[in-house]
């Protein structure tokens, strides 16, 4: 299955995937949260090709994640700043985070701390309608007719 097939499906999870499913443009999309916006500072945070952080930083400007800024004339000088849609995924992040703490964790490992507080981030996925947290009650999944 490719990503353009991906993308034709009524699955939002798999349209999703077919957008953000790979390692580099999430772990871009975790460093622009982090406040990273010019490529030399993805480039050194990742430790990625140019080529491929090129091509990842153009599909997540194509697709509504960041948006390109000139923040220098001479010479011309872009910075890459989150959307709306790439402050939305942040608790994507959080969750992907969790998962890995509780299933890929050991050794030392980043934490996320809220700013204000210095307290760890724990985040919990919760149904916005009965508040019941995700994963705690049977779901039913209902594919279009």
């Amino acid at each position: 299955m490719n990503d353009q097939n991906l993308l034709n499906e009524p699955c939002p999870i798999a349209r999703s995937l077919a957008l953000v499913g790979d390692a580099w443009s999430i772990l871009i999309l975790r460093d622009a949260n982090a406040g990273l916006t010019r490529f030399d500072e993805f480039r050194k945070s990742l430790g990625i090709a140019p080529t491929i952080l090129t091509r990842r930083l153009a599909m997540l400007t194509e697709e509504g994640l960041l948006e390109k800024r000139r923040y220098l004339e001479r010479p011309p000088r872009e910075e890459y700043v989150l959307t709306a849609a790439g402050r939305d995924f942040l608790p994507v992040l959080f969750m992907i985070g969790a998962w890995g703490r509780k299933h890929r964790g050991g050794g030392k490992l980043t934490r996320f701390l809220d700013a204000e507080t210095g307290i760890e981030i724990e985040p919990v996925a919760v149904d916005g309608v009965t508040s019941a947290r995700i994963g705690t009650r049977a779901i039913r999944v209902v594919k279009p007719e």
